[in-house]
């Protein structure tokens, strides 16, 4: 079974060859490609001032890495508390020098890797007065601001808000963008093929689904088969009118015990 990976690319590569390895035919389609922050010197000022947030919370792996690029050489990261939504986010971490001990995630049998379960696990910490700051992207053509509900994204803004309620002071730096990549011609003539031929497509952003639909426009998905690793992401892959949704956590196994789901 052919399974096309969206992620971006820095991201696609272990989905793909751990799904290689139990015997797919995984091949990587990024959807989305990541550049640098828009302010690189917010990202900058962001660093001076760590030692003032009582934790920093990072809504993914690109988040993660595209902030600590621009970390001062040898930067204490003592103090403040890591906070991520998932095992990529915390592995991003561990990668970049923080210590495990410092991060907080939500627990691997967590029925969804979101900022939901994350709060599970942080609320009792948060107090009056907390500083937090939330490390995001945004798309590509904003401003890079932080007043954007749309741009913080559902989960971010929610977390945000349950923050706010603990009496926390909240603020948001821009790390990176985001936006559509320019598919090669062999790319192109790829995803008209597996729009219909029972290719399984891995979905972990709804943004990879817009840019689709941008990419493809009057393509019809009603033939194609979606896997999706948040239930928001399901809804969006329906709206695009993919003919099979199905949902699964954002784990290798699981992912791999839905995509059988499928056969």
């Amino acid at each position: 079974m052919r399974v096309i990976v969206t992620r971006p690319a820095s991201q696609a590569g272990k989905w793909v060859a751990d799904l290689r390895a139990a015997g797919l035919d995984a091949l990587s389609l990024p959807l989305i490609e990541i550049a640098g922050p828009p302010k690189p010197q917010a990202v900058r000022a962001a660093w001076q001032r760590l030692a003032q947030f009582d934790a920093l919370m990072f809504v993914s792996a690109n988040a993660v890495q595209q902030f600590f690029a621009l970390r001062p050489q040898a930067f204490d990261l003592a103090g403040p508390r890591f906070f991520v939504t998932g095992p990529g986010s915390r592995e991003a971490l561990l990668q970049a020098g923080v210590a495990s001990d410092q991060i907080d995630a939500p627990d691997d049998a967590a029925k969804q890797l979101d900022s939901e379960a994350l709060w599970q696990q942080v609320q009792q910490q948060v107090r009056m007065g907390w500083r937090v700051l939330i490390v995001r992207g945004t798309t590509d053509g904003g401003d890079g601001g932080d007043d954007s509900a749309a741009a913080q994204g559902v989960g971010r803004d929610w977390f945000a808000a349950r923050l706010a309620e603990r009496g926390a002071l909240v603020e948001f730096v821009v790390a990176y963008v985001r936006r559509a990549p320019q598919l090669s011609v062999n790319a192109l003539a790829l995803l008209q093929v597996a729009a219909s031929d029972g290719t399984v497509w891995l979905f972990s952003s709804s943004e990879a689904l817009t840019n689709l639909r941008s990419m493809a426009e009057g393509q019809s998905w009603s033939g194609a088969r979606a896997l999706a690793t948040h239930p928001r992401i399901a809804q969006a892959a329906r709206l695009a009118g993919f003919g099979l949704v199905c949902e699964s956590r954002p784990a290798v196994p699981d992912l791999l015990a839905s995509i059988e789901s499928l056969a």
